[in-house]
């Protein structure tokens, strides 16, 4: 999973894509930087969006499914080519299947005890939701206890002007869906929206010292 989110760590969640547009809209977000594509199963037809975006960019991204709420499911994606499994939620029970499957898997937690036991059932990364709920400020203090190589990615109003509180705050990427596709956005407007969360992080790493 960190070999995907180190160059740049932000995962579109195309919640409500259709099959039709998807590699429409995959191809302005993996022109624009995004390695990570998730289709939330609460989308039309998402196990055929995940077929059509993995044929298409498979080798360039990794692409799997959001909202995945049963072991069931997952082993669903796995059949459809995905190799992601995001979750809502701490099930470790759903966590264990993708392990199983040789998936990666991110679930989605709100408090330190959740985040520990997503760490402890294998969770390749942590899905901070919703954001809004926790802050900054309480990710600040998650930071002081949780194993310093965890991979924290808050969901949940992220816009680029935000980002930037929220990586001082410990965040080591977002997952950003509102903000970036809607369902009824033309690939020109999400291009643009891709573009600006491109810039956001560039700046980030001019700040740091990390790029010029």
């Amino acid at each position: 999973m960190k070999s995907w989110l180190a160059p740049f760590p932000l995962v579109a969640i195309l919640r409500g894509i259709r099959p039709d547009e998807a590699v429409g809209i995959g191809s302005v977000l993996v022109e624009a930087g995004f390695r990570v594509l998730e289709v939330p199963l609460n989308s039309p037809d998402p196990l055929e969006s995940i077929r059509r975006l993995v044929d298409a960019f498979g080798d360039r991204a990794l692409i799997g499914a959001g909202t995945v709420l049963a072991p069931s499911q997952v082993r669903e994606v796995a059949a459809a080519g995905g190799r992601l499994i995001v979750m809502p939620h701490c099930d470790v029970e759903v966590i264990a299947e993708a392990k199983r499957a040789g998936l990666h898997c991110v679930p989605g937690v709100a408090t330190p005890t959740e985040a520990f036991s997503a760490l402890a059932a294998g969770a390749d990364a942590l899905k901070l939701f919703p954001a809004e709920q926790v802050g900054p400020a309480g990710l600040k203090a998650w930071r002081a206890v949780l194993p310093i190589s965890t991979d924290v990615l808050p969901v949940g109003g992220i816009t680029p002007d935000a980002m930037a509180t929220w990586l001082a705050a410990g965040a080591t990427g977002f997952g950003i869906g509102g903000s970036l596709y809607a369902p009824g956005r033309t690939t020109v407007d999400v291009a643009e929206r891709a573009h600006a969360f491109a810039a956001a992080w560039r700046s980030h790493l001019v700040s740091k010292g990390l790029a010029t």
